[in-house]
């Protein structure tokens, strides 16, 4: 299992992600969004998980209401801007190889679980 939870700032979301899988004693890494650039097969695989690339926006965060990408509703637009700056990223987004989860999501994460 490799957990990875793709973050750009801390907030109550991504501290319960965190917090799920430390009283579980399950290793996984941070990844400061701010710091990693993100690839275009990572972002396509945030884009299926979402169901769209529009439903990944943080239209409710005031970072990303600051950004062209609050506004905009075509998919390729939006994941070109996503690539360039990751901070209207609604997150926590959690990996667990090709399966991901956007925002908080226990059962999902609680399956990976328990199939190992």
């Amino acid at each position: 299992m490799n957990i990875q939870i793709y973050v750009s700032r801390k907030n109550p979301e991504v501290l319960k992600a965190e917090r799920f899988f430390k009283e579980r004693r399950v290793p996984y890494q941070l990844v400061d969004l701010n710091r990693h650039r993100l690839g275009e097969r990572e972002l396509s695989l945030f884009v299926k998980a979402a169901g769209g690339a529009s439903k990944l926006v943080d239209r409710a965060g005031m970072k990303a209401l600051e950004r062209p990408v609050a506004h905009m509703t075509t998919d390729s637009l939006i994941i070109s801007e996503l690539l360039d700056n990751p901070s209207a990223l609604l997150g926590p987004i959690v990996r667990n190889g090709n399966a991901v989860t956007i925002g908080v999501d226990e059962a999902a994460w609680t399956r990976w679980l328990q199939n190992g």
